[in-house]
């Protein structure tokens, strides 16, 4: 696969030189990125990178780099503030981020791209570089095959534009937290050919919660290269490092849920405590060729090295009870001394595709046909996870270090090979639509003392189709995908097919929907995800019954004379069924999942006040189960969030003041309840927080 990465680059630079010769084609591809954000972008990454993204048969965010600025999103978890279908699956402060997108947790080993190729992203990703963030909303099979039935999020790179710009951004919080960063783009000056796009920030982090201070920093360069009207070639680098201790989290009390004490108190305080570490390089290279208006070929390579240390003062569970799924009855718990340091991930990945648009009679296509190859590796050493005595929830306890590697890791290898087609027929109003996904999937995975090895390889053949209708001002549509999901039994003594591939996980989706509106745009879906349930019960480690969740999405936003306003709602129904091994759960709600989420922002225009303005945004979450019998549930919670801007200058050299206060009314309360490991986690909301931001363009 190497192989083919480095060959397929060398013919990119190949063909690109030859191209200074070609001739220009009727059609000029876009070579330089305009920002508009009341323009949706084609997504590319979706499959139909010729369809305007409004027409497209599925659910669907654009999230532009200015909500992501006027919403102080720093990092993607906080997309759980403006986004309803999106909710919280395990974020500590500190640490990479964990989405769940109707109500199924993304697999950041293989839900997530970066211009449209597969990244690893078991990491923390800057966002400073980012153009817009495309998120999918249900079974991605079709866009990321082997893969979470949730939905996907692909990483787009801000490109260079067309006239110079100089934006520079400072802000301060009341923790202490200060931001500085500039973003630098445009023409070269006398070879109007070449353009480049420079971002730098970096970040001193200083949240409210205790213990947590870090620091993080990004460089990354765009360039692109119009070899011709019909040829462009672009590249791009970035390279970040993130140090910050991450946030041990608090549990149940025996079998009591406890109330938020402090929200601000982080269990990882002993004096050993060490930051957690990410630093990544990433790049990719991309040209296109458009041949004439119905023929373009497209070809991008990519690679992501990562580098991690891993180190967390660590509760987990009450041997003393013999519980080790929640802490002691009386607020202690097991600590260990958790370190994995010198973590490599790596990922190259190659990708091709011919766009087509045809005709058949009074049919006419928008094909898209292609390959995708890709490889990861991730190395480790030996770990440490040592117990070293008993903690407290008043984080109290002192506690001696045991930084000895006792505990061994697992190393893993993944080669996947894709061809994949899709078809948009349009025939008057009607739309149908049909995309394949072969995928030919060789993984192996073994512990760093060279036991439990475990090796397979399958292939999937991954259908969705969908038939839409387009009236004047709105569309319909529903669609039908599948998706798939690999699982190894554990290569250990005591299961019944030890290291063997667990088969026919395969998830189904069914969605309707409708969207449309011009001052005011509206969407809602409606939608059935099957997925079978992977149960690990030594010695069975097999599909026990399924997940089903049903949902309704709606989305709304418009303005008003002065009044600008967006909202999104999401009522999911998420049940456990049919399970064998476990009747208990049947009919049982998934935990740390939301049945009801809201999101809303409005803004106003204050008269009188050239550019002044304020802005006010609510986020409500239902009940969540926090544990797997529903026995107990978390509280429904909501987070108020205002602010006011004001801009002033011409509109060229424009600044903007921002003033913006989060959880305005100080609300104490518990945010999700993951389990992870095997263990029952609780994280708090954040408490109130000031934050000011002067953004100037030079």
């Amino acid at each position: 696969m190497k192989k083919h990465v480095s060959i397929l680059s060398a013919m990119t630079v190949l063909l690109t030189s030859q191209g200074l010769h070609a001739q220009n084609a009727p059609t000029e591809i876009n070579t330089i990125t305009v920002q508009d954000d009341q323009v949706q972008e084609p997504l590319e990454a979706f499959g139909f990178p010729e369809v305007p993204a409004q027409n497209l048969p599925l659910s669907y965010s654009q999230i532009s780099d200015k909500s992501l600025r006027e919403n102080r999103i720093h990092r993607l978890s906080d997309i759980t503030l403006i986004e309803a279908s999106v909710t919280d699956s395990y974020n500590a402060s500190g640490y990479w981020d964990y989405l769940s997108i109707r109500g199924f947790t993304l697999d950041n080993r293989a839900n997530f791209l970066r211009e449209g190729l597969p990244i690893n992203a078991q990491t923390s990703i800057p966002l400073e570089n980012k153009e817009r963030l495309e998120v999918l909303k249900g079974l991605n099979g079709l866009q990321t095959g082997a893969s979470s039935p949730g939905g996907m999020v692909n990483y787009v790179v801000k490109r260079p534009t067309a006239r110079r710009q100089l934006l520079l951004e400072t802000e301060v919080g009341s923790y202490g937290n200060w931001l500085i960063a500039a973003d630098a783009a445009g023409p070269m000056k006398g070879s109007e050919q070449f353009g480049y796009r420079l971002n730098v920030a970096h970040e001193n982090l200083s949240p409210a919660v205790e213990d947590s201070k870090g620091e993080r920093s990004v460089l990354a360069l765009a360039n692109s290269w119009r070899i011709s009207e019909n040829q462009l070639l672009e590249s791009d680098i970035e390279w970040s490092k993130k140090s910050q201790p991450t946030q041990a989290a608090f549990s149940l009390l025996g079998n009591d849920l406890p109330s938020v004490s402090d929200p601000r108190l982080n269990l990882n305080n002993q004096s050993w405590s060490l930051p957690v570490v990410f630093t990544g390089l990433t790049g990719s290279l991309k040209y296109t060729h458009r041949f004439n208006q119905n023929l373009t070929w497209h070809t991008a390579a990519g690679a992501q090295e990562l580098h991690t240390d891993d180190r967390l003062a660590y509760p987990f569970g009450c041997s003393a009870e013999n519980n080790y799924d929640r802490y002691c009855s009386d607020g202690t718990f097991d600590m260990y001394d958790f370190r994995s340091e010198n973590e490599r991930r790596s990922t190259q990945a190659v990708k091709t595709s011919l766009q087509i648009k045809a005709e058949t009679g009074s049919v006419s296509h928008d094909i898209n046909i292609g390959y995708l190859g890709y490889v990861s590796r991730e190395r480790y050493d030996k770990q440490a996870y040592n117990p070293v005595g008993v903690g407290n929830v008043q984080g109290t306890a002192k506690l001696p270090a045991d930084p000895a590697l006792t505990d061994e890791n697992t190393n893993r290898d993944s080669e996947v090979n894709e061809l994949f087609a899709f078809d948009s027929a349009k025939f008057g109003p009607w739309g149908a639509w049909l995309g394949l996904r072969f995928s030919d999937v060789h993984r192996s995975s073994v512990r760093t003392d060279a036991s439990r090895a475990t090796d397979y390889r399958e292939n999937f053949v991954l259908p969705w189709l969908a038939l839409s209708y387009q009236f004047p001002t709105w569309m319909t549509y529903v669609s039908y995908g599948e998706g798939v999901e690999t699982y190894v039994t554990p290569n250990r003594s005591g299961y019944t097919n030890p290291g063997q591939f667990v088969p026919d996980v395969i998830s189904k989706q069914v969605e309707v929907g409708v969207r449309g509106g011009e001052a005011v745009t509206w969407s809602l879906a409606a939608f059935q995800i099957e997925r079978p349930q992977v149960e690990d019960q030594r010695p069975d480690y097999k599909i026990d019954g399924l997940s089903r969740h049903q949902g309704l999405e709606a989305e709304l936003g418009g303005e008003a004379g002065r009044l600008q306003w967006t909202a999104s709602a999401m009522w999911l129904k998420a049940r456990r069924l049919d399970s064998n091994l476990n009747p208990a759960v049947n009919d049982q709600r998934p935990t740390n999942l939301p049945e009801h989420t809201l999101r809303a922002h409005v803004n106003y225009l204050i008269p009188g006040v050239q550019g002044l303005s304020v802005n006010s945004r609510v986020s409500y979450e239902g009940e969540r189960a926090v544990t797997a019998d529903n026995s107990m549930m978390l509280s429904a919670w909501t987070r108020w969030d205002t602010g006011a801007s004001y801009e002033f200058g011409a509109k060229e050299g424009k600044t903007v003041v921002r003033l913006a206060v989060e959880n305005l009314t100080d609300e104490s309360y518990w945010k999700e309840s993951p389990t992870q490991y095997g263990h029952i986690y609780l994280y708090p909301g954040e408490v109130r927080s000031v934050f000011l931001t002067l953004q100037t363009n030079l």
